[in-house]
């Protein structure tokens, strides 16, 4: 079996008779994993056909894309921006680890405050930042876009040649990743999206029109599951903590808080509650994001993934 694939014997897929499986997209890439590598890629063809130098970009002081475009401007050779919201930290404090990881790889930093970022979509707005900043690509909050669904639709390819499947499950943030996996499907084949954030029914709103600005169609074969948050985006609770805890313990797989912690726990509850038929084969996605352990620790202290 593919060293990316790896085979997730748990009791509960085992009594419904339904073999689960989990697609390492965390080791991809040994800098660049997961699916913000697979978001960027067409992203970064587009910047350096247009000519770009620089990238542009937004997200909130412990984002994974953020990290992801600085680390994928060093690879690529592109300067990289990141228009942070919230306030900068005090004099003489040093940024969480997302952001000091970021500067590390070259981005450099500017914070935004909350009523000004949200005006990031406004074209007015974007005028005003490239006349400061300088000509730049810009990349949405989550990278997330119609280029961002044809990386992520490649991942359906690469699966598909090592496993036939019934059913592939992804976490959803922003709906840019199952978005490609539907335009990549194509097939009789269900998508399953679990949302990270609380009230996420519209989303579905949003992978729709994703799905049409890209491929000129809209798809049926996708369920968003919207009760496996945790009580919203990078929320928690000890249930959550510990499930992360025995997932590792038990299949030496570290799975992150804000995602994948989620995604894997939701598709255990599902195959529970006998939503994929006896027989099925299910493949949950590991899109990454291990590096948001560092600032979840350092923003809400209590115990880490390896911790009691």
């Amino acid at each position: 079996m593919n060293e990316l694939l790896q085979e997730i014997n748990e009791p509960i897929a085992a009594a419904q008779g339904v073999r689960l499986l989990l697609w390492r997209d965390d080791l991809a890439h040994p800098d660049l994993p997961g699916n913000k590598a697979r978001k960027l890629k067409y992203n970064l063809l587009a910047a350096q056909e247009q000519g770009h130098r620089t990238l542009l970009t937004f997200g909130g002081a412990y984002s994974n894309h953020l990290a992801a475009v600085a680390t994928a401007g060093g690879l690529w050779g592109f300067r990289t921006i990141g228009l942070v919201r919230g306030d900068a930290p005090p004099a003489g404090t040093a940024p969480n680890p997302t952001l000091a990881r970021a500067a590390a790889d070259g981005m450099a930093l500017h914070y935004l405050d909350r009523s000004t970022y949200r005006r990031r979509a406004e074209l007015e707005f974007l005028a005003e930042v490239q006349a400061r900043f300088g000509p730049a690509y810009v990349l949405h909050e989550g990278g997330t876009n119609a280029l961002a669904l044809p990386g992520c639709a490649e991942l359906v390819s690469e699966i598909r040649a090592e496993t036939a499947f019934d059913a592939l499950a992804v976490a959803v943030g922003t709906g840019g990743t199952l978005a490609g996996l539907l335009t990549g499907l194509r097939g009789p084949e269900e998508a399953i999206g679990v949302a990270a954030l609380k009230n996420g029914g519209f989303l579905r709103t949003e992978i729709d029109a994703l799905t049409q600005q890209a491929t000129g169609e809209t798809f049926h074969n996708y369920s968003l599951k919207t009760d496996y948050h945790f009580g919203g985006y990078a929320k928690y609770s000890a249930d959550l903590l510990a499930f992360i805890q025995q997932f590792r313990q038990q299949h030496g797989v570290l799975l992150d808080p804000i995602y994948t912690g989620k995604l894997l726990f939701g598709v255990l509850d599902l195959i529970r509650q006998g939503h994929f038929a006896r027989g099925s084969r299910v493949v949950a996605i590991h899109t990454g994001g291990q590096q948001a352990w560092a600032g979840w620790q350092q923003r809400f202290g209590g115990p880490g993934p390896d911790e009691e």
